[in-house]
């Protein structure tokens, strides 16, 4: 093994340093907000501000289920994101297939019309998908929260780029051995795309999870909002309490920080394998 020379090593550490500022930079937001999960409100609102609370008190999470129905948003949350997750992947893994691996007249025109659809922003499309809503009387419903994400031309697009990867001689292969389309897709090409389809699963669920605006037109009542829009219980008139507020936000963001840990090898895979490249 050869060890790199001085001046090679010199050179890299303006590198690691600025790596180094810009990962505690992005992190520091996280680590103040557990931190301040902690605090009181004197330890909130001091000046200068307190960086460790004196004492780690878990009352803040306490309060914050009995302030607001907490454990009801993050039902909601869950039951949102399980379904979104579970119902755009299959819908875009078949998408996927039929634009890969099927030939059929005027695919790639299709494809293109398609794919094209991605330029227009979902902000654009708030007014026709809540007169929907309305017209299916699903207003403050959880299928509202669901029924406008149930396909992703984006999710689409990254898995077929993978399914392409797959040689097409293995398909026929596999038709000639007595192999249907649905028989080939979901033992054959959904194991090969495993980590792409991983990475797509997440990005899906950090979307579904985070989702705010849309929740906050379509539901109403407490019984059925989601944790991001929950967390508006803590802003009151008299004034917002951040130690509440940051309890609850430490409480929103550890399923998807537990998600990421548990899922990171996947995902790395999946972006080796060049499903996200570019």
């Amino acid at each position: 093994m050869t060890m790199a020379s001085p001046a090679r090593v010199a050179r890299q550490i303006p590198l690691y340093l600025t790596l180094a500022a810009g990962a505690f930079a992005m992190a520091f937001p996280f680590l103040w907000m557990g931190l301040s999960a902690f605090k009181t409100p004197a330890e909130i609102a001091a000046v200068p501000p307190v960086w460790v609370p004196e004492r780690l008190s878990f009352d803040n999470f306490v309060r914050v289920f009995e302030v607001a129905p907490f454990a009801t948003y993050l039902r909601n949350s869950v039951l949102v994101t399980a379904v979104c997750v579970l119902v755009t992947q299959a819908t875009s893994i078949m998408a996927a297939f039929a634009f890969s691996a099927l030939r059929f007249k005027g695919r790639d025109w299709l494809f293109a019309a398609v794919v094209s659809l991605m330029v227009a922003p979902f902000e654009l499309l708030i007014i026709t998908n809540y007169a929907t809503m309305a017209d299916l009387r699903l207003i403050d419903t959880l299928p509202a929260l669901v029924l406008p994400f149930v396909s992703s031309i984006f999710y689409m697009f990254i898995i077929r780029t993978t399914f392409q990867s797959v040689p097409e001689g293995l398909y026929w292969a596999a038709r000639i051995d007595g192999a249907g389309n649905w028989r080939y897709l979901w033992t054959i090409l959904v194991p090969v795309a495993r980590p792409t389809i991983t990475t797509t699963s997440l990005l899906n669920a950090i979307a579904a999870w985070n989702a705010f605006m849309w929740p906050l037109l379509v539901i109403n009542t407490s019984a059925n909002r989601t944790l991001p829009v929950g967390l508006y219980s803590f802003i009151t008139e008299g004034g917002v309490r951040y130690e509440l507020l940051m309890a609850a936000a430490t409480v929103a963001v550890l399923p998807m920080l537990m998600l990421f840990a548990v899922a990171s090898n996947q995902i790395i895979q999946g972006i080796a394998r060049g499903g996200l490249k570019g």
